[in-house]
């Protein structure tokens, strides 16, 4: 049996859903890079930008009714885009915790931060229940230029494989899965065909292409 760690330079998408690795991890184990199942990586340090949100929720507020409705209540609803993945703040922070005991979720990050780019602060581990359950990772992120979000010193990406699967989060130098690029060569191809592009450039971006494309893993 391993011993158990609470810091790891490196962990994937495979081994923590792996048990006979992840029940060797405590939870609260920090990680400095993290792979996702496409093979993409993560690490700390890393800038990110925030994606676009993928949930969002609504406000209703009563008002008084006019005239011709004595003792009515028009109802005003807001509709506000917010992050599914993404809240500010720890989840153990004092304001998320006040929340909990409210019987309030943690307050979402709104839609007002999209396009901002973002540090990698941590890679935090957590099993999704019991030790025998697969391993969630969060991260911790911050403002590139070390200020607060406001109030809040830190954002918490509550479940970093659906963050980025939803486009909640988005990573520079992102690789290119084997079907995109078959529509790229066959975008290419068109282009040839219609002259407006070369041969020599089609050829340039098939060899480019190949080794994705015949990667069927």
């Amino acid at each position: 049996m391993l011993a158990q760690k609470k810091q790891i330079d490196e962990i994937s998408y495979e081994q923590a859903n792996d048990i006979q690795f992840f029940v060797n991890i405590k939870n609260g184990t920090r990680t400095k890079s993290y792979i996702f199942e496409d093979s993409n990586k993560i690490s700390v340090g890393d800038t990110l930008t925030l994606g676009v949100p993928s949930s969002g929720s609504s406000t209703s507020r009563a008002y008084g009714g006019g005239n011709n409705n004595i003792g009515a209540a028009n109802i005003n609803t807001r509709q506000t885009k917010e992050y599914e993945f993404l809240i500010y703040g720890k989840p153990a922070g004092v304001g998320n915790v006040m929340a909990a005991m409210n019987g309030q979720a943690p307050s979402r990050v709104n839609v007002k931060f999209r396009g901002r780019k973002v540090l990698v602060n941590e890679i935090i581990l957590s099993h999704k229940g019991s030790k025998k359950k697969p391993l969630n990772a969060q991260v911790r992120i911050g403002e590139i230029n070390g200020r607060a979000f406001g109030i809040n010193k830190f954002l918490t990406v509550t479940d970093l494989d659906n963050a980025f699967s939803y486009g909640e989060i988005v990573i520079g130098n992102m690789k290119m899965t084997r079907a995109e690029a078959i529509a790229k060569l066959k975008e290419s191809k068109e282009l040839l065909e219609l002259e407006l592009l070369s041969e020599d450039e089609y050829n340039e971006i098939k060899a480019e292409l190949a080794p994705i494309i015949k990667n069927k893993s």
